[in-house]
Protein backbone atom coordinates (compact mmCIF):
# COMPACT_ATOMS: atom_id res chain seq x y z
CA UNK A 1 0.00 0.00 0.00
CA UNK A 2 1.57 3.15 -1.16
CA UNK A 3 0.73 6.65 -0.01
CA UNK A 4 -1.99 8.22 -2.13
CA UNK A 5 -1.05 11.38 -3.96
CA UNK A 6 -1.75 14.47 -1.88
CA UNK A 7 -3.89 17.29 -3.17
CA UNK A 8 -7.47 17.73 -4.33
CA UNK A 9 -9.98 15.54 -2.51
CA UNK A 10 -12.97 15.67 -4.89
CA UNK A 11 -14.40 12.30 -5.84
CA UNK A 12 -15.40 11.39 -9.40
CA UNK A 13 -19.08 12.05 -10.07
CA UNK A 14 -21.67 9.80 -11.69
CA UNK A 15 -21.85 11.97 -14.80
CA UNK A 16 -18.07 12.30 -15.35
CA UNK A 17 -16.91 11.15 -18.79
CA UNK A 18 -13.35 10.87 -20.04
CA UNK A 19 -14.00 12.62 -23.36
CA UNK A 20 -11.63 12.21 -26.33
CA UNK A 21 -8.15 11.03 -25.36
CA UNK A 22 -5.24 9.17 -26.94
CA UNK A 23 -4.89 6.37 -24.37
CA UNK A 24 -7.30 4.87 -21.86
CA UNK A 25 -6.19 2.85 -18.85
CA UNK A 26 -8.70 0.31 -17.60
CA UNK A 27 -7.77 -0.16 -13.95
CA UNK A 28 -8.46 -2.89 -11.44
CA UNK A 29 -8.89 -0.27 -8.72
CA UNK A 30 -8.07 3.35 -8.01
CA UNK A 31 -5.23 2.61 -5.60
CA UNK A 32 -3.30 0.61 -8.20
CA UNK A 33 -3.80 3.34 -10.80
CA UNK A 34 -2.25 5.87 -8.40
CA UNK A 35 0.56 3.72 -7.05
CA UNK A 36 1.47 1.48 -9.99
CA UNK A 37 0.58 3.53 -13.07
CA UNK A 38 1.06 7.10 -11.78
CA UNK A 39 4.64 7.49 -13.03
CA UNK A 40 3.74 5.90 -16.36
CA UNK A 41 0.84 8.34 -16.77
CA UNK A 42 3.18 11.27 -16.14
CA UNK A 43 5.68 9.92 -18.68
CA UNK A 44 2.92 9.63 -21.28
CA UNK A 45 1.68 13.15 -20.58
CA UNK A 46 5.22 14.49 -20.89
CA UNK A 47 5.22 13.14 -24.45
CA UNK A 48 1.99 14.95 -25.28
CA UNK A 49 -0.27 11.91 -25.05
CA UNK A 50 -3.73 12.62 -23.64
CA UNK A 51 -4.57 10.00 -21.00
CA UNK A 52 -7.87 9.00 -19.41
CA UNK A 53 -8.93 6.07 -17.23
CA UNK A 54 -11.89 3.85 -16.50
CA UNK A 55 -11.91 3.02 -12.79
CA UNK A 56 -14.21 0.68 -10.83
CA UNK A 57 -16.73 2.56 -8.72
CA UNK A 58 -16.08 0.18 -5.82
CA UNK A 59 -13.12 1.32 -3.69
CA UNK A 60 -12.65 4.50 -5.72
CA UNK A 61 -10.42 7.00 -3.89
CA UNK A 62 -10.71 10.80 -4.05
CA UNK A 63 -6.93 10.94 -4.59
CA UNK A 64 -7.31 9.42 -8.05
CA UNK A 65 -8.23 12.94 -9.25
CA UNK A 66 -4.73 14.12 -8.35
CA UNK A 67 -3.36 12.18 -11.31
CA UNK A 68 -4.60 15.07 -13.45
CA UNK A 69 -6.45 12.94 -15.98
CA UNK A 70 -10.18 12.49 -16.71
CA UNK A 71 -11.69 9.58 -14.78
CA UNK A 72 -14.90 7.71 -15.57
CA UNK A 73 -16.42 5.24 -13.11
CA UNK A 74 -17.58 1.79 -14.20
CA UNK A 75 -19.41 -0.98 -12.34
CA UNK A 76 -16.62 -3.55 -12.56
CA UNK A 77 -15.89 -5.73 -9.53
CA UNK A 78 -12.60 -7.48 -8.91
CA UNK A 79 -14.27 -10.69 -7.75
CA UNK A 80 -17.50 -12.51 -8.44
CA UNK A 81 -18.84 -14.53 -11.35
CA UNK A 82 -22.14 -12.77 -12.00
CA UNK A 83 -22.42 -12.65 -15.82
CA UNK A 84 -25.12 -9.96 -15.81
CA UNK A 85 -22.99 -7.60 -13.71
CA UNK A 86 -19.94 -8.27 -15.87
CA UNK A 87 -22.02 -7.66 -19.01
CA UNK A 88 -23.17 -4.33 -17.59
CA UNK A 89 -19.55 -3.31 -16.99
CA UNK A 90 -18.58 -4.48 -20.48
CA UNK A 91 -21.28 -2.32 -22.07
CA UNK A 92 -20.21 0.68 -19.99
CA UNK A 93 -16.63 0.25 -21.23
CA UNK A 94 -17.72 -0.06 -24.86
CA UNK A 95 -19.76 3.15 -24.65
CA UNK A 96 -16.96 5.04 -22.92
CA UNK A 97 -14.35 3.90 -25.46
CA UNK A 98 -16.56 4.81 -28.42
CA UNK A 99 -16.84 8.33 -27.00
CA UNK A 100 -13.14 8.60 -26.18
CA UNK A 101 -11.91 7.23 -29.53
CA UNK A 102 -8.43 6.40 -28.16
CA UNK A 103 -5.53 5.02 -30.13
CA UNK A 104 -4.54 2.73 -27.24
CA UNK A 105 -6.35 0.87 -24.49
CA UNK A 106 -4.09 -0.34 -21.67
CA UNK A 107 -5.74 -2.91 -19.35
CA UNK A 108 -4.25 -4.64 -16.32
CA UNK A 109 -5.38 -7.22 -13.72
CA UNK A 110 -7.69 -10.08 -14.64
CA UNK A 111 -11.13 -8.56 -15.20
CA UNK A 112 -9.92 -5.34 -16.87
CA UNK A 113 -7.71 -7.42 -19.18
CA UNK A 114 -10.52 -9.82 -20.08
CA UNK A 115 -13.44 -7.39 -20.40
CA UNK A 116 -11.41 -4.28 -21.21
CA UNK A 117 -9.75 -5.95 -24.16
CA UNK A 118 -13.11 -7.25 -25.40
CA UNK A 119 -14.61 -3.78 -25.05
CA UNK A 120 -11.69 -2.19 -26.91
CA UNK A 121 -12.05 -4.61 -29.80
CA UNK A 122 -15.82 -4.09 -30.02
CA UNK A 123 -15.37 -0.31 -29.79
CA UNK A 124 -12.91 -0.37 -32.68
CA UNK A 125 -9.79 0.60 -30.72
CA UNK A 126 -6.89 -0.36 -32.93
CA UNK A 127 -4.06 -0.78 -30.44
CA UNK A 128 -4.85 -2.99 -27.44
CA UNK A 129 -2.31 -3.51 -24.68
CA UNK A 130 -2.61 -5.80 -21.65
CA UNK A 131 -0.48 -6.29 -18.56
CA UNK A 132 -0.63 -9.49 -16.53
CA UNK A 133 0.40 -8.28 -13.08
CA UNK A 134 0.39 -11.75 -11.52
CA UNK A 135 -1.74 -14.88 -11.64
CA UNK A 136 -2.54 -14.73 -7.93
CA UNK A 137 -4.99 -16.71 -5.82
CA UNK A 138 -6.74 -18.31 -8.78
CA UNK A 139 -3.51 -20.10 -9.69
CA UNK A 140 -2.26 -20.91 -6.15
CA UNK A 141 -5.41 -22.30 -4.49
CA UNK A 142 -6.18 -25.99 -4.99
CA UNK A 143 -9.84 -26.26 -3.96
CA UNK A 144 -12.38 -27.61 -6.45
CA UNK A 145 -13.93 -24.15 -6.72
CA UNK A 146 -10.54 -22.59 -7.43
CA UNK A 147 -9.83 -25.19 -10.12
CA UNK A 148 -13.16 -24.44 -11.79
CA UNK A 149 -12.48 -20.69 -11.69
CA UNK A 150 -9.00 -21.34 -13.08
CA UNK A 151 -10.46 -23.21 -16.07
CA UNK A 152 -12.84 -20.33 -16.78
CA UNK A 153 -10.05 -17.76 -16.32
CA UNK A 154 -7.84 -19.68 -18.77
CA UNK A 155 -10.59 -19.57 -21.37
CA UNK A 156 -11.27 -15.86 -20.89
CA UNK A 157 -7.57 -15.02 -21.00
CA UNK A 158 -7.19 -17.06 -24.18
CA UNK A 159 -10.02 -15.16 -25.87
CA UNK A 160 -8.83 -11.70 -24.79
CA UNK A 161 -5.03 -11.85 -25.05
CA UNK A 162 -4.98 -13.14 -28.61
CA UNK A 163 -6.39 -9.80 -29.79
CA UNK A 164 -3.75 -7.70 -27.99
CA UNK A 165 -0.93 -5.99 -29.81
CA UNK A 166 1.36 -6.22 -26.76
CA UNK A 167 1.06 -8.33 -23.62
CA UNK A 168 3.33 -7.38 -20.71
CA UNK A 169 4.35 -9.88 -18.03
CA UNK A 170 6.17 -9.16 -14.78
CA UNK A 171 7.93 -12.48 -14.30
CA UNK A 172 9.02 -15.41 -16.49
CA UNK A 173 7.03 -17.99 -14.50
CA UNK A 174 3.74 -16.37 -15.53
CA UNK A 175 4.85 -16.41 -19.16
CA UNK A 176 5.76 -20.10 -18.94
CA UNK A 177 2.45 -20.99 -17.27
CA UNK A 178 0.42 -19.12 -19.88
CA UNK A 179 2.28 -20.92 -22.66
CA UNK A 180 2.04 -24.30 -20.90
CA UNK A 181 -1.73 -23.87 -20.58
CA UNK A 182 -1.96 -22.90 -24.28
CA UNK A 183 -3.41 -19.53 -23.33
CA UNK A 184 -0.87 -17.68 -25.44
CA UNK A 185 1.87 -18.54 -27.88
CA UNK A 186 5.51 -17.62 -27.46
CA UNK A 187 5.62 -14.82 -29.99
CA UNK A 188 6.86 -11.27 -30.37
CA UNK A 189 3.78 -9.77 -28.68
CA UNK A 190 4.99 -10.93 -25.27
CA UNK A 191 7.20 -8.50 -23.37
CA UNK A 192 8.78 -9.24 -19.99
CA UNK A 193 9.26 -6.18 -17.77
CA UNK A 194 10.68 -5.66 -14.27
CA UNK A 195 7.40 -5.11 -12.46
CA UNK A 196 5.94 -1.62 -12.29
CA UNK A 197 9.24 -0.12 -11.13
CA UNK A 198 9.84 2.09 -8.12
CA UNK A 199 10.30 5.86 -7.96
CA UNK A 200 13.61 6.41 -6.18
CA UNK A 201 12.74 10.04 -5.43
CA UNK A 202 9.72 8.90 -3.42
CA UNK A 203 11.59 5.96 -1.91
CA UNK A 204 15.17 7.08 -1.24
CA UNK A 205 17.55 4.91 0.77
CA UNK A 206 17.66 5.38 4.55
CA UNK A 207 20.29 4.29 7.08
CA UNK A 208 19.46 1.15 8.99
CA UNK A 209 17.89 1.81 12.40
CA UNK A 210 19.82 1.23 15.59
CA UNK A 211 18.74 -1.18 18.30
CA UNK A 212 17.07 -4.55 18.12
CA UNK A 213 16.15 -5.75 14.61
CA UNK A 214 12.60 -5.16 13.39
CA UNK A 215 11.15 -7.58 10.82
CA UNK A 216 8.42 -5.92 8.73
CA UNK A 217 5.61 -7.32 6.59
CA UNK A 218 3.57 -4.96 4.38
CA UNK A 219 0.57 -6.13 2.40
CA UNK A 220 -3.11 -6.86 2.45
CA UNK A 221 -3.94 -9.52 5.03
CA UNK A 222 -4.61 -12.32 2.56
CA UNK A 223 -3.91 -16.03 2.92
CA UNK A 224 -1.58 -16.14 -0.10
CA UNK A 225 0.55 -13.27 1.20
CA UNK A 226 1.89 -15.68 3.84
CA UNK A 227 0.59 -13.78 6.85
CA UNK A 228 0.05 -16.97 8.87
CA UNK A 229 3.60 -18.10 8.12
CA UNK A 230 4.92 -14.70 9.26
CA UNK A 231 3.09 -15.03 12.59
CA UNK A 232 4.21 -18.64 13.11
CA UNK A 233 7.84 -17.86 12.23
CA UNK A 234 7.84 -14.85 14.56
CA UNK A 235 6.69 -17.02 17.47
CA UNK A 236 9.46 -19.52 16.72
CA UNK A 237 12.18 -16.86 16.51
CA UNK A 238 11.03 -15.07 19.67
CA UNK A 239 11.65 -18.17 21.77
CA UNK A 240 15.38 -17.65 21.18
CA UNK A 241 15.47 -13.91 20.46
CA UNK A 242 12.81 -12.37 22.73
CA UNK A 243 13.87 -8.77 22.04
CA UNK A 244 13.28 -8.94 18.25
CA UNK A 245 10.25 -7.06 16.89
CA UNK A 246 7.75 -8.19 14.28
CA UNK A 247 5.34 -5.75 12.64
CA UNK A 248 2.61 -6.36 10.04
CA UNK A 249 1.26 -3.33 8.17
CA UNK A 250 -1.88 -3.85 6.13
CA UNK A 251 -5.63 -4.12 6.38
CA UNK A 252 -8.30 -6.75 5.88
CA UNK A 253 -10.17 -6.80 2.58
CA UNK A 254 -13.41 -8.63 3.24
CA UNK A 255 -14.47 -8.30 -0.41
CA UNK A 256 -11.94 -11.03 -1.27
CA UNK A 257 -12.72 -14.69 -0.46
CA UNK A 258 -9.10 -15.37 0.55
CA UNK A 259 -8.90 -12.61 3.14
CA UNK A 260 -7.68 -13.63 6.60
CA UNK A 261 -10.61 -14.50 8.84
CA UNK A 262 -11.26 -11.61 11.28
CA UNK A 263 -11.51 -14.05 14.20
CA UNK A 264 -8.13 -15.53 13.33
CA UNK A 265 -6.66 -12.03 13.16
CA UNK A 266 -8.11 -11.24 16.59
CA UNK A 267 -6.53 -14.44 17.92
CA UNK A 268 -3.12 -13.45 16.52
CA UNK A 269 -3.40 -10.00 18.05
CA UNK A 270 -4.18 -11.50 21.44
CA UNK A 271 -1.77 -14.45 21.46
CA UNK A 272 1.22 -13.52 19.29
CA UNK A 273 3.90 -10.87 19.69
CA UNK A 274 3.36 -9.57 16.15
CA UNK A 275 2.22 -5.94 16.10
CA UNK A 276 -0.65 -5.52 13.63
CA UNK A 277 -0.77 -1.88 12.56
CA UNK A 278 -3.60 -1.98 10.03
CA UNK A 279 -3.77 -0.01 6.80
CA UNK A 280 -1.66 3.15 6.58
CA UNK A 281 -1.59 5.96 4.03
CA UNK A 282 2.21 6.08 3.87
CA UNK A 283 4.44 3.03 4.26
CA UNK A 284 7.72 4.94 4.16
CA UNK A 285 8.01 5.63 7.92
CA UNK A 286 7.62 1.91 8.58
CA UNK A 287 10.20 0.99 5.96
CA UNK A 288 12.62 3.44 7.58
CA UNK A 289 12.08 1.78 10.99
CA UNK A 290 12.60 -1.79 9.85
CA UNK A 291 15.82 -3.78 9.65
CA UNK A 292 14.64 -6.62 7.39
CA UNK A 293 11.64 -6.74 5.07
CA UNK A 294 9.67 -10.00 4.88
CA UNK A 295 7.14 -11.14 2.25
CA UNK A 296 6.32 -14.87 2.47
CA UNK A 297 3.91 -14.72 -0.50
CA UNK A 298 2.84 -17.79 -2.44
CA UNK A 299 2.92 -15.96 -5.79
CA UNK A 300 3.21 -12.41 -7.15
CA UNK A 301 3.63 -10.50 -10.38
CA UNK A 302 6.53 -8.48 -9.05
CA UNK A 303 5.80 -7.36 -5.47
CA UNK A 304 5.83 -3.58 -5.26
CA UNK A 305 6.28 -3.69 -1.50
CA UNK A 306 9.57 -5.54 -1.95
CA UNK A 307 10.82 -3.01 -4.51
CA UNK A 308 10.01 -0.15 -2.15
CA UNK A 309 11.86 -1.92 0.67
CA UNK A 310 14.86 -2.52 -1.59
CA UNK A 311 14.91 1.14 -2.61
CA UNK A 312 14.83 2.11 1.09
CA UNK A 313 17.91 -0.07 1.53
CA UNK A 314 16.65 -3.14 3.33
CA UNK A 315 17.49 -6.84 3.12
CA UNK A 316 14.65 -8.98 1.80
CA UNK A 317 13.34 -12.34 2.95
CA UNK A 318 10.86 -13.68 0.43
CA UNK A 319 9.83 -16.97 -1.13
CA UNK A 320 11.34 -18.93 -3.96
CA UNK A 321 8.03 -18.48 -5.79
CA UNK A 322 6.96 -16.81 -9.06
CA UNK A 323 7.47 -13.05 -8.99
CA UNK A 324 9.16 -13.10 -5.59
CA UNK A 325 12.32 -14.97 -6.53
CA UNK A 326 13.23 -12.36 -9.18
CA UNK A 327 13.72 -9.66 -6.53
CA UNK A 328 16.35 -11.50 -4.49
CA UNK A 329 19.77 -12.85 -5.33
CA UNK A 330 19.95 -15.40 -2.55
CA UNK A 331 22.69 -14.52 -0.10
CA UNK A 332 23.42 -11.20 -1.82
CA UNK A 333 20.52 -8.81 -1.09
CA UNK A 334 18.38 -11.20 0.89
CA UNK A 335 17.34 -14.78 1.51
CA UNK A 336 14.90 -17.03 -0.36
CA UNK A 337 12.77 -19.58 1.49
CA UNK A 338 10.26 -22.19 0.43
CA UNK A 339 6.68 -20.89 0.25
CA UNK A 340 4.20 -22.07 2.94
CA UNK A 341 7.11 -23.07 5.22
CA UNK A 342 7.15 -21.13 8.50
CA UNK A 343 10.15 -23.09 9.83
CA UNK A 344 12.28 -22.10 6.83
CA UNK A 345 11.13 -18.52 7.28
CA UNK A 346 12.12 -18.62 10.96
CA UNK A 347 15.57 -19.96 10.07
CA UNK A 348 16.09 -17.10 7.60
CA UNK A 349 15.09 -14.52 10.19
CA UNK A 350 17.40 -16.12 12.73
CA UNK A 351 20.35 -15.88 10.33
CA UNK A 352 20.11 -12.08 10.40
CA UNK A 353 20.02 -12.16 14.20
CA UNK A 354 23.01 -14.51 14.34
CA UNK A 355 24.97 -12.54 11.71
CA UNK A 356 23.94 -8.88 12.15
CA UNK A 357 26.72 -7.65 9.83
CA UNK A 358 24.87 -9.40 7.02
CA UNK A 359 22.00 -6.92 7.38
CA UNK A 360 24.10 -3.97 6.19
CA UNK A 361 25.74 -6.01 3.41
CA UNK A 362 22.40 -7.11 2.01
CA UNK A 363 20.91 -3.63 2.47
CA UNK A 364 23.64 -2.13 0.27
CA UNK A 365 23.08 -4.81 -2.37
CA UNK A 366 19.34 -4.12 -2.40
CA UNK A 367 20.02 -0.49 -3.28
CA UNK A 368 22.37 -1.49 -6.08
CA UNK A 369 19.93 -4.03 -7.52
CA UNK A 370 16.92 -1.74 -7.49
CA UNK A 371 18.92 1.03 -9.18
CA UNK A 372 20.19 -1.23 -11.94
CA UNK A 373 16.97 -3.14 -12.64
CA UNK A 374 13.82 -1.69 -11.08
CA UNK A 375 14.08 2.11 -11.31
CA UNK A 376 10.72 3.28 -12.66
CA UNK A 377 12.16 5.35 -15.53
CA UNK A 378 13.89 2.28 -16.95
CA UNK A 379 10.78 0.13 -16.58
CA UNK A 380 8.57 2.77 -18.21
CA UNK A 381 11.00 3.14 -21.11
CA UNK A 382 10.65 -0.59 -21.77
CA UNK A 383 6.86 -0.29 -21.74
CA UNK A 384 6.71 2.76 -24.00
CA UNK A 385 9.21 1.27 -26.44
CA UNK A 386 7.17 -1.93 -26.77
CA UNK A 387 4.04 0.15 -27.35
CA UNK A 388 5.79 2.19 -30.04
CA UNK A 389 5.39 5.44 -28.10
CA UNK A 390 9.15 5.99 -28.11
CA UNK A 391 11.90 4.52 -30.27
CA UNK A 392 14.60 2.13 -29.17
CA UNK A 393 17.12 4.97 -29.56
CA UNK A 394 15.13 7.22 -27.22
CA UNK A 395 14.80 4.49 -24.59
CA UNK A 396 18.52 3.85 -24.56
CA UNK A 397 18.02 0.10 -24.89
Amino acid sequence: MTEPVEGIKSEPHEHDEIGEVDLVFIAGNARSLIANRGDLIRDLQARGIRVGALVPRVDCLPEVRDLGIPIELIDLRRTGLNPLKDLKALLQMIRALRRARPTWVFSYTIKPVVYGTMAARLAGVRRRVAMVTGLGFTYTAQSSRARAIRMLTNLLYRLSLRSCEVVFFQNPDDVAEMIDRSIIKDDKRLVLINGSGVNLDRFPSHPLPEGEPLFLFIGRLLVEKGVAEFVQAASEVLRRWPSARFVAVGGLDNTLPHSIDPEELDHWKASSKVEFIGQVSDVRPWLAQCSVFVLPSYREGTPRSVLEAMATGRPIITTDAPGCRETVVDGVNGLLVAPRDSHALARAMSRYLEEPNMIQQHADSSCELVLSKYEVGKVNSSILTAMGVITVTESGT
